[in-house]
């Protein structure tokens, strides 16, 4: 046969008959394969729609419940956001977390595989200043925004770079300083103060701070005495500053190290005002300090106690509706995480509404943008500018103390006892 009859005897072949049964296979075949395209087009447009939010924290280890109340906060945020419409157009938010186990180099890996596996738009983190200070110049240079929520290093927000990718809505180390100097002198009448500060960043932090503090009312620390954030006993150091005359201890540390300082000065019988940072807020700090952890003082930048607004009711409403452990403002703690977590994430989705994009710097001055927002800590009037990318001040702390495991503003903490 030639090649041209070849051709035309395939051409013109019959095709072989296709059963019934047959063609109703390959259409159910052909039917899912539809079906199972449209469901992954539809899963891969919602991830491309959703915005994802990291969060470096410890969630795991004696500060804990720090980075869970640092959870709750954003988690009430998001919820909140995402019924009332997302951002940008519909986008939802979405939560993606990270322990740092309060160590800088694992703080570092969980940041980097953030920013570059999960593309989170805006990194929230973290509750250690030494973690923070590490995860720092990474968000500068990948121009990730990073905003704090805990951590109070002066440094993280005041890092020198131009321009700064870092904000935050917390405490300030040299803001805190010259509140803690003030406030041991009016409650307490301290002449000479003492300081105990953990030996890492933080403690240098507020150490230049604290010694600033003083030095613009004319005075001196009595001493200065260091710890480790594994040491089991301080008397020695204590015992140093007894000999120099403190009449109060400044205290900075966190939960674990901060217990010990009351312990040891249990075992020294030495009765000594303490006022604190908020190191000892963040985890099981009555447990491991004993019955004389309620003598230590220690700021805040919120508290649940007291006078109610509307957007405090909401957000408790909202607790205890999402957390069956919260029955109420008792059970919220630490307030200051949920606080600063909740007003900076609503904070954060208003920069990416005055954005109107995802990409870090729009982000970024998407910040300075912001007129007006009705917190829960208080009503931010412009938070953030270009010289400014720390939203709360001195007058935004309160002073509380733990009572009953309870963390409770010191004037009403005295109320309580004087009712016992």
């Amino acid at each position: 046969m030639s090649a041209s009859a070849r051709h035309n005897a395939v051409c013109t072949t019959t095709p072989t008959p296709v059963s019934a049964p047959s063609r109703r296979r390959w259409l159910r075949a052909g039917a899912v394969a539809l079906a199972a395209a449209g469901m992954f087009v539809s899963v891969a447009g919602y991830a491309a729609d959703t915005i994802k939010i990291g969060l470096v924290t410890a969630l795991s280890g004696q500060s804990a419940r720090a980075g869970e109340a640092l959870t709750r906060g954003m988690t009430i945020a998001i919820d909140e956001i995402n019924a009332s419409g997302g951002v940008l157009g519909g986008r939802k938010l979405e939560l993606v977390r990270r322990d740092d186990e309060g160590n800088p180099a694992k703080g570092v890996l969980a940041a980097r595989e953030l920013i570059y596996k999960d593309k989170v738009a805006v990194l929230f983190g973290g509750l250690d200043t030494p973690v923070s200070m590490a995860i720092v110049p990474i968000a500068n240079q990948e121009k990730v925004p990073f905003m704090g929520p805990w951590a109070a290093g002066t440094a993280i927000t005041h890092n020198g770079a131009n321009p700064n990718y870092v904000f935050r809505v917390s405490a300030v180390d040299e803001i805190v300083d010259g509140a803690m100097v003030n406030y041991a002198q009016q409650s307490f009448g301290a002449k000479k103060l003492g300081l105990i500060l953990v030996n890492n960043p933080w403690g240098e932090s507020n150490e230049k701070g604290i010694v600033a503090a003083l030095a613009a009312k004319g005075m001196k620390p009595a001493a200065v005495e260091k710890f480790e954030a594994n040491d089991v006993d301080v008397t020695p150091q204590l015992g140093r500053l007894k000999a120099a005359g403190a009449d109060t201890l400044l205290m900075v540390g966190n939960v674990g190290p901060s217990a010990q300082v009351v312990k040891s000065l249990d075992r020294m019988g030495w009765k000594v005002p303490i006022v604190s940072h908020w190191g000892p807020a963040g985890g099981r700090f009555t447990e491991l300090a004993g019955p004389n952890a309620k003598t230590v003082h220690f700021v805040q930048t919120y508290s649940f106690f007291g006078a109610t607004s509307p957007v405090s009711t909401r957000v408790v409403a909202a607790l205890k509706a999402k957390y069956p452990d919260i029955k109420g403002p008792d059970d919220i703690t630490p307030a200051v995480g949920v606080a600063n977590a909740y007003d900076a994430m609503r904070l954060t989705a208003l920069a990416i509404e005055r954005a109107g994009s995802t990409h870090g710097d729009a982000i970024r001055n998407g910040f300075y943008k912001i007129d007006r927002y009705e917190g829960l800590i208080k009503t931010y009037v412009k938070p953030f500018s270009e010289q400014q990318h720390d939203a709360l001040s001195a007058q935004d702390y309160v002073w509380a103390q733990f009572i009953d495991n309870r963390i409770v503003p010191v004037a009403q903490a005295a109320a309580k006892v004087a009712a016992k």
